[in-house]
């Protein structure tokens, strides 16, 4: 099995196999630069909705089983919805984008935000932009809004109807010199809308159910019309609170199977 990182997976490797379990706080996912980083970008989502339902909206083929989780975090597996031969397929990749060029699996902060405004021209992201669309299914994501650091105010935005969606992403796969293949993804981001401009200069890139067949297949220039900001009045926001606990020692080389 590869190590050095995600090791490659997909669906009809282990079509059963959960991720991991809720977390009700951000200790076991983060470590602190990652945890600087959710609070300046669309950097923490949640995806609590039940396997039978994301299926139905996203028309993928498996049948994974996966728990509940309240906070996704970046540098951990994260659901997307990508096709393979010509069919949408269920896949996890690791959120933390890692260009197909790159020398080495890169240290420190991720990339888990394109912006959508240059996507198409950026060498990190143009050839998935090409190539490589994904949706990532979601039902709410935080963000945080203030000036005084440590005093920032988090709020849980969701839609209006508490509904499940999709967040517009790329993924690439990134190729170690010991022939180790990792998968990765980013969320795309855009100028918000009316509701969010309260909170943020950005907000993520939502892709309507009648546009995911256009966001997976279509050409490169018909899906970058989709990156645009979502209607007014679609999302509402909730101020909440979210504890920091202390993130154990994070392993060099994760092992696949406790990943998954």
């Amino acid at each position: 099995m590869p190590t050095g990182g995600l090791a490659r997976w997909t669906s009809r490797t282990f079509p059963s196999r959960q991720i991991e379990a809720e977390t009700p706080s951000l200790g076991k996912c983060c470590d602190d630069g990652i945890w600087a980083t959710l609070r300046f970008m669309c950097g923490l989502y949640s995806f609590r909705k039940s396997p039978e339902e994301t299926r139905a909206l996203f028309g993928y083929l498996d049948e994974p089983d996966f728990p509940p989780r309240a906070h996704v975090a970046p540098g951990q597996p994260i659901a997307v919805v990508r096709m393979e031969e010509g069919k949408r397929r269920f896949a996890l990749v690791r959120w933390g984008f890692v260009p197909s060029w790159a020398k080495e699996f890169p240290a420190g902060k991720p990339l888990i935000n394109a912006r959508g405004e240059t996507v198409m021209e950026k060498p990190t992201f143009r050839n998935a932009m090409r190539r490589r669309r994904c949706l990532v299914p979601a039902d709410g994501y935080y963000e945080w809004s203030g000036d005084t650091p440590g005093r920032k105010t988090c709020y849980f935005v969701q839609r209006n109807d508490e509904a499940l969606f999709a967040f517009g992403g790329l993924w690439e796969v990134w190729m170690g010199a010991d022939g180790s293949e990792i998968e990765t993804a980013t969320l795309m981001t855009i100028a918000p809308n009316r509701e969010l401009s309260a909170i943020h200069d950005r907000m993520p890139v939502i892709i309507a159910p009648e546009n995911f067949e256009t966001w997976l297949t279509g050409d490169p220039e018909e899906a970058a019309r989709l990156i645009q900001p979502a209607p007014d009045e679609t999302f509402v926001l909730e101020a909440t609170t979210i504890g920091k606990a202390v993130a154990p020692p994070k392993p060099k080389q994760p092992d696949q199977l406790k990943l998954f």
